[in-house]
């Protein structure tokens, strides 16, 4: 419990606002257990908390996050607690999926695979001038994530969707508000205050209001967004340990470029 408050920071204040920050900036705020399970937490204790009216997520230092720590693993970020979708990235997707209050992030530097794709949960994206999005899943011998398969076609089209995820390339502030993920770009300096003051505006409102509105929003894309959870966690486990996940790995770890051709030719 102590290794996950340190990873992921909760702070609630007098106006309903529930500021979770993701802290590991030495790592880029990167995703191990602790901030699977960290997150998780907080999710939770805000969905139950009736005191707690907005959700804003953020990063420690200059970043969102850099994805999952590949140091860590992805099977212990795919793995499960004891009951199946209490621990990591099952528990975390649970959680997310059963807020039903306004959840806000405000984005400075990267925000890389699930620093990616958890923005297409929220519904009020900010980001600083600095902020750069990847959704690079191809690149690691992987498949996307977090129902982006559904949410991200669903946002874009599919064939802008198509592109970033077969590309890998990045989005940098101006191009994330232009493409529809993110709603303002500011100055980093102003970021985090203006997205909590947007937090403030929301948290005046009947939060029953709230509640029912969100829930209206989501009932036409939950079927998707179930789907894809499920044929992305079948392709997730048959791609982990693949000899190209196993490159890309290694090549990140390594610091040079992965070599993805000569798998093709065994």
């Amino acid at each position: 419990m102590e290794k996950q408050q340190r990873a992921v920071l909760r702070v609630r204040d007098a106006d309903g606002i529930l500021l979770v920050t993701l802290n590991r900036p030495e790592k880029k705020n990167a995703f191990d257990a602790a901030v699977w399970d960290g997150l998780r937490e907080a999710l939770d204790v805000a969905r139950n908390d009736e005191e707690t009216a907005v959700v804003v997520v953020t990063g420690a230092g200059g970043d969102f996050s850099a994805g999952q720590d590949l140091r860590a693993g992805f099977e212990s970020a795919l793995g499960s607690g004891g009951d199946g979708s209490s621990g990591g990235y099952a528990g975390c997707m649970a959680a997310l999926l059963a807020l039903d209050k306004p959840l806000l992030a405000a984005v400075r530097g990267v925000g890389i695979g699930i620093g990616a794709t958890f923005l297409l949960h929220c519904d009020v994206v900010y980001v600083g001038e600095s902020a750069r999005l990847r959704f690079p899943f191809v690149s690691m011998g992987m498949v996307p994530e977090a129902a982006s398969t559904y949410l991200l076609p669903a946002a874009l089209g599919p064939a802008r969707a198509a592109e970033l995820f077969y590309t890998a390339e990045w989005i940098d502030a101006e191009r994330a508000v232009a493409l529809g993920l993110a709603a303002r770009c500011l100055p980093d300096a102003d970021l985090l205050d203006a997205t909590l003051e947007t937090a403030r505006q929301i948290a005046r409102q009947p939060l029953s209001a709230l509640r029912a509105t969100k829930r209206v929003l989501r009932a036409g894309h939950e079927a998707g967004v179930r789907a894809a959870l499920d044929a992305e966690q079948a392709a997730l486990r048959s791609q982990i340990g693949s000899p190209e996940n196993v490159e890309a790995v290694r090549a990140f770890l390594e610091k040079r470029a992965p070599d993805f051709r000569k798998l093709r030719a065994r």
